[in-house]
């Protein structure tokens, strides 16, 4: 009886354990790993935010998978982040990789590539960060798209002699390069390059440097999550009453910051693939239910993380619910939706984003300051993969 009752124990506790295994076999786990301290906190903040959004919309099953989101703070370290994807591949078992910052999201492409794990970023603008894994799908932007785009805008309404002023990082630089190429060969000169410290940056002087070189126009790319310490140094150093045109990828004013900045910012015209004022039905239930979720409102970067969260769940509903990477990579290719943002799809050649740009000004309405959009470039693919050969 004693070894009747033991074996029926032993069968139990093994039951329990298969079972446990079949629902870890149907779950599929997405690692997000974002900003979520630091001086960039609030952009990966924004990030979560929208993707979590997405998935309280759509609900957690997924091609009969149950799909968990897994949230890791990396606080802006690419070291942290390249042992934290170690971790949610090896360890939890994830199957998607949900990547931020640039210096994060290459860290992590060459784990993607060893894991055939799809690597999707959804916060990067450097172009070359889908060239480092053939497993990158990008769901955000590039500073080429804002920037070439602006380049050609500011050529054509009376820019002639600008003043560059970006952060000394990988972004930045991709946003000076770009700009200033189409610029001058668009007939205007960069007659300064500024570039400044990407930790803890103190705008003053460099502004003050701008401001003595006499342009007619500043061009500035600073992070989302610095727009508006720069708005507020702006304003104190007076530069917008110089009579100088600001303008820069839609960075400068995220709508995440915009509405704590002063008036002086009105009249600022950027480019970008988003605006929390965007004019579609679409946009407008997004930012209500974004807000009523968060208490404040979207930004570029949180359509980044809800855009990656749909190409996840569309890419599972196309293979079945397999989680096999090529599959899954070779689904996103080509794929193509209505975002909050606009029209968008995925090229298939570069697996970068293909979407429309906002040529937009900084406006008060109902006491609030928005960026409106007044002209549109439809279906912008990413200049840095265009141009080469």
């Amino acid at each position: 009886m004693i070894r009747g009752l033991c074996a029926g124990i032993c069968l139990l506790v093994l039951g329990a354990f298969a079972a446990d295994d079949a629902m870890a076999q149907d779950s599929v786990k997405v690692g997000l790993i974002m900003p979520l301290t630091g001086q960039l906190g609030a952009v990966g903040k924004q990030l979560v935010a929208g993707a979590r959004l997405y998935v309280e919309q759509h609900g957690t099953a997924v091609a009969g998978r149950n799909l968990e989101l897994i949230v890791k703070d990396d606080g802006g370290s690419a070291e942290n982040s390249k042992r934290i994807a170690q971790e949610l591949l090896v360890n939890d078992k994830a199957s998607f990789i949900g990547a931020g910052l640039t210096p994060s999201a290459l860290s992590i492409a060459p784990i993607a590539t060893q894991a055939k794990a799809p690597e999707v970023v959804m916060i990067s603008g450097t172009s070359i960060v889908t060239e480092r894994s053939p497993y990158i799908v990008r769901t955000s932007f590039t500073l080429a798209q804002s920037s070439v785009i602006l380049a050609d805008w500011a050529a054509k309404n009376g820019s002639r002699k600008v003043v560059s002023l970006v952060s000394d990082w990988a972004p930045g630089i991709d946003a000076e390069n770009f700009f200033k190429d189409r610029f001058v060969r668009g007939g205007g000169e960069i007659i300064e390059s500024i570039r400044v410290p990407l930790a803890n940056p103190d705008f003053a002087p460099f502004l003050q440097r701008a401001r003595d070189a006499r342009p007619d126009t500043l061009f500035v790319f600073v992070p989302a999550g610095q727009a508006g310490t720069f708005a507020k140094q702006y304003i104190e150093r007076g530069l917008h009453t110089a009579g100088i045109k600001l303008i820069g990828p839609g960075d400068l004013t995220d709508d995440d910051a915009l509405g704590g900045m002063d008036d002086g910012m009105i009249g600022t015209v950027t480019a970008l693939n988003y605006s929390a004022s965007h004019p579609s039905a679409m946009n407008e239930a997004y930012v209500a239910a974004f807000k009523r979720a968060n208490g404040f409102r979207p930004g570029f970067i949180s359509v980044g993380g809800y855009d990656g969260m749909h190409l996840i769940y569309s890419a599972l509903k196309k293979t079945n619910g397999s989680t096999d990477g090529d599959a899954l990579v070779a689904a996103m290719k080509g794929m193509a939706w209505e975002s909050p943002r606009g029209p968008i799809s995925i090229d298939p050649e570069t697996r970068d984003i293909v979407q429309n740009i906002y040529i937009r000004r900084v406006e008060k309405k109902n006491g609030e300051l928005y960026n409106t959009e007044f002209a549109t470039f439809e279906a912008v693919k990413d200049p840095g993969q265009t141009a080469k050969p």
